[in-house]
Order: C-alpha cells, then structure tokens, then sequence
C-alpha cells in the first residue's frame, strides 16, 4: 500500500538556522532518502519551495480566485514530502518517526486512496 509523508515545520525556524544546521539537516535527508531507496519503499519525494511564492485556487460559482501564498497562516508549513510503498500503516509510521522533519517538526502519514479504488467506490 502506498502513503504519502507529509513534512511540516517551521520554514522561519529553517530561515533563521546556521549554515551548519541545514548542512546537517540536509545530510540527514540524504542518508534518509538513500535508506528509503536501498530498503525497496521510497516511490517519490521532493522538497517544497517557500509558501511565500505559493499560489491558492478556488473556484467558487464558476469564477476562479487566485491569492498569492498559502492557504493558511500556521506555525508549521508544508514543506515536504515522500511517498512510499509498504505493507501497512505501522510501517509507514515507522519510516516517517525515522525523518529528520519528525525531530523538527511534524509528520503527517497519509494513506493513499488509489483512483481505481476510489471511482469503484463512490460510481458502484
């Protein structure tokens, strides 16, 4: 079964970390995503550019809104992600704890609801 990773944490915290940290920091996110691939369950995964040049879409009575920046104003942002492939969801919350983003921040672990499945569902 596949989950999505979701990396939350503060991108002011990261913004105002010395050089050192985020060399550590993304050393760390190297030798995770290497662990991930070497163990067969790493599927996908990028980092997030700032929310400050993100776009939010809403299309409400056939007009479409665009705002500049995030959806919501919160202590953590979205800043990352991986999608793996694992037998359940104690193996997926086995490999977010291993993160660094778990330390810093915080991990969200969602499963994924495959279209398939999904348009069977709700089209039965």
């Amino acid at each position: 079964m596949q989950y999505l990773l979701l990396i939350y944490s503060s991108e002011a915290g990261m913004a105002a970390a010395p050089k050192e940290a985020i060399t550590q920091m993304s050393a760390a996110y190297g030798a995770y995503t290497e662990a991930m691939k070497k163990a067969g369950v790493f599927v996908a995964g990028e980092r997030l550019k700032p929310t400050k040049i993100a776009t939010t879409v809403r299309v409400a009575n056939g007009k479409t809104n665009v705002i500049d920046g995030p959806y919501a104003d919160t202590k953590e942002q979205l800043g990352g992600y991986y999608l793996i492939e694992v037998p359940d969801m104690d193996a997926a919350i086995s490999w977010a704890a291993r993160c660094p983003g778990a330390s810093a921040g915080t991990m969200e672990v969602r499963p994924i609801w495959p279209m398939a499945e999904y348009m069977t569902t709700y089209t039965a």
